[in-house]
């Protein structure tokens, strides 16, 4: 028999490569994959969204890391890519309710951030996401809370009613009691039953006594209904229980600035927000910083 020629026995070397490098460079590349998007969830927590976004890969056909790229392209404002990136995550695993819901709210502020025209559509996609985050977990308390929001204050002809809301607070309380009085005080409010809406909201700090956001929600609806002493009393509360919290300084900071008082205080608590470590759960430092703005008269 011929024996192969060299260049023959090159070419079946290449054949070999070609099939063998992919499962090689798979093996290889794997860990240091996953360590990168756990590096990139990492900085995602810390509000790096573009040193984030660098370290993924845009094609990975992964759901989780689909949904990763859209909230940091949320996070940055830019709506739709983000929902080219949900709507991926959202099909790839068509059962995980933080998909549906993440879609839904990039909608949403599609809706918010478009012309007159495209709104209503962009408002109704972002009603169906949230619906459908719930109906794939019930239980998915952000989603019911985004949903009972939409509900309440959608206009009916972008399927939003107080009776859905209504329905779904009631949801929202069978999973957490003290969140589901927030949301009955918000549909008392709704409705001017103001008194009603102060004694839900002191039903939720009983229920929740060391949760500094119950106390915060009491201090902001007091300081509308004008009663300041009291709001700040509140305000006071909240910094003992949680000293040097972020969202404490935003939130009295926006409280003042709202009533017009006390803005030299306004704005030192803003100047600290903006030079303190946030997460993506915290208002953004672009919101601390138009506020900020607002406080100076600019």
């Amino acid at each position: 028999m011929i024996g192969l020629s060299k260049g023959a026995v090159f070419l079946k070397d290449l054949r070999v490569l070609a099939v063998l490098f992919p499962l090689c460079f798979s093996v290889f590349s794997t860990p240091a994959r996953a360590q990168a998007n756990r590096k990139a969830e990492e900085l995602y927590s810390k509000t790096e969204y573009k040193a984030s976004l660098e370290l993924l890969d845009k094609d990975s056909r992964d759901a989780g890391v689909e949904n990763l790229i859209g909230r940091n392209y949320f996070m940055m404002g830019d709506f739709k890519k983000a929902v080219d990136f949900f709507c991926s995550a959202a099909t790839i695993d068509p059962s995980n309710s933080d998909y549906a819901l993440w879609l839904g709210r990039a909608w949403g502020r599609r809706a918010e951030t478009s012309n007159s025209l495209l709104a209503p559509g962009y408002a109704s996609k972002a009603r169906r996401w949230f619906e459908e985050a719930v109906r794939r977990n019930s239980r998915n308390q952000e989603a019911l809370s985004d949903l009972f929001d939409y509900y309440l204050e959608a206009p009916g002809f972008l399927g939003g009613g107080f009776d859905k809301a209504q329905r779904v607070a009631s949801q929202i309380a069978s999973v957490d009691p003290a969140e589901g009085f927030f949301a009955r005080a918000r549909l008392a409010e709704h409705q001017r039953e103001y008194g009603t809406a102060e004694a839900q909201l002191r039903h939720a700090i009983e229920l929740a006594p060391l949760q500094i956001g119950r106390v915060l929600d009491l201090a902001k609806f007091l300081a509308k209904e004008g009663r300041t002493q009291e709001s700040d009393a509140l305000f006071s509360r909240a910094e003992k229980m949680a000293p040097n919290t972020p969202k404490v300084w935003y939130a009295r900071a926006e409280t003042l600035i709202k009533q017009n008082r006390n803005l030299p205080e306004a704005r030192e608590l803003l100047q600290k927000y903006l030079q303190s470590q946030v997460t993506p759960n915290d208002p953004s430092k672009q919101d601390a910083e138009r506020l900020l703005k607002r406080a100076n008269g600019a």
